[in-house]
């Protein structure tokens, strides 16, 4: 199955459309697709693709946008305080990214990624001493 090829910068927003971002992937593009097991992700069940930190701007909505952090605080989730979806978040595995929630992609249908490989966020690398 060939993934779509993405506009760039591309759209994304949320689900009630408070927030827009304007999004250029890395360049693997939608085959950056994956998902994580951490205590918070394994419970978003999100399914993230990576942008440059310079790869995304706030379009829309920047005053309705809630920050969710915890731990190291490396990792910084972005929602939509109107209709709670998770739109980014800062990696923590690669701080100079962002993870994209793939699903907030305008005509990215999740289940079109296929086989989505997971990441190890229980025994996170950073972790491992």
């Amino acid at each position: 199955m060939s993934l779509p090829r993405l506009n760039r910068p591309h759209r994304a927003s949320c689900h009630c459309g408070a927030v827009e971002l304007e999004v250029t992937l890395v360049a693997e593009g939608l085959a950056s697709a994956r998902r994580c097991d951490c205590s918070f992700c394994a419970r978003r069940g999100a399914i993230a693709v990576s942008a440059p930190l310079d790869g995304l701007r706030v379009v829309k909505g920047q005053e309705v946008l809630t920050l969710y952090t915890w731990n190291t605080h490396t990792a910084q989730h972005w929602f939509c305080s109107i209709c709670g979806i998770y739109t980014h978040h800062r990696r923590r595995s690669n701080p100079n990214e962002y993870g994209v929630n793939a699903a907030c992609l305008e005509g990215v249908n999740p289940r079109d990624l296929g086989d989505v490989p997971w990441v190890d966020g229980v025994f996170h690398p950073s972790d491992r001493g």
